[in-house]
């Protein structure tokens, strides 16, 4: 976790622990396929609290707060997910 404030949508560690497994699989599963083509440099948790945030607040997706992930980051992510899981 980063060391920046939490906002009150930010997963807690128990529910943190719940997911981390299957989002980590996924994405070791994408990088050992080749499918990104990159090194993941963002936390994973920190784009599910910025989905999260998004979520909660309703702003729209370059609204997002700067000690989130980029937008296009957290928004391609989702992409993809959605797509791997249809």
């Amino acid at each position: 976790m980063t060391s920046r404030s939490a906002y009150p949508s930010d997963l807690s560690d128990a529910r943190w622990a719940l997911i981390e497994p299957r989002l980590t699989a996924w994405r070791q599963s994408r990088a050992a396929a080749g499918v990104s083509g990159h090194t993941p440099t963002h936390d994973l948790r920190e784009i599910f609290n910025a989905i999260l945030y998004l979520n909660r607040t309703g702003i729209p997706w370059r609204y997002l707060p700067h000690d989130f992930p980029p937008y296009r980051t957290v928004g391609g992510l989702v992409v993809e997910y959605y797509e791997a899981a249809a």
